[in-house]
């Protein structure tokens, strides 16, 4: 039986090829702490935003290579042997198997690129 999480994950594609991707109204309409959204495809990954507040739980993907860009507020990544803290603008990729737990101490906005057949909530 899978897990259920307290997350709102969309994995439906939003936006297809020659579609304007308008990231302020999609943050404005969020009324989620934790809401993740595919935006669009890009060959075989998937660019998914998260508008994100709070904890994540730890999880890995064994797989699948992961990669953060943070554009508002502040996002920490904790590793089993450090934290990693992005401020905006800032990104950072997690090697597929590597144990991670995601936060964010305010509302932060992030973008993710990732295979597009990963499990957002890991193996």
């Amino acid at each position: 039986m899978e897990t259920q999480f307290p997350y709102v994950t969309l994995l439906d594609i939003k936006f297809n090829h020659f579609e304007l991707i308008d990231i302020p109204t999609l943050i404005s309409e969020c009324k989620d702490k934790w809401w993740n959204q595919t935006l669009t495809r890009v060959n075989d990954s998937v660019v998914r935003l998260g508008i994100v507040e709070g904890e994540y739980h730890w999880h890995k993907h064994d797989r699948e290579d992961e990669f953060f860009l943070c554009l508002e507020g502040q996002f920490i990544i904790e590793l089993e042997k450090e934290t990693v803290t992005l401020n905006p603008m800032q990104g950072y990729t997690i090697t597929k198997g590597v144990m991670h737990k995601p936060r964010a101490p305010k509302k932060t906005v992030i973008l993710m690129v990732e295979p597009a057949g990963i499990q957002p909530t890991g193996s």
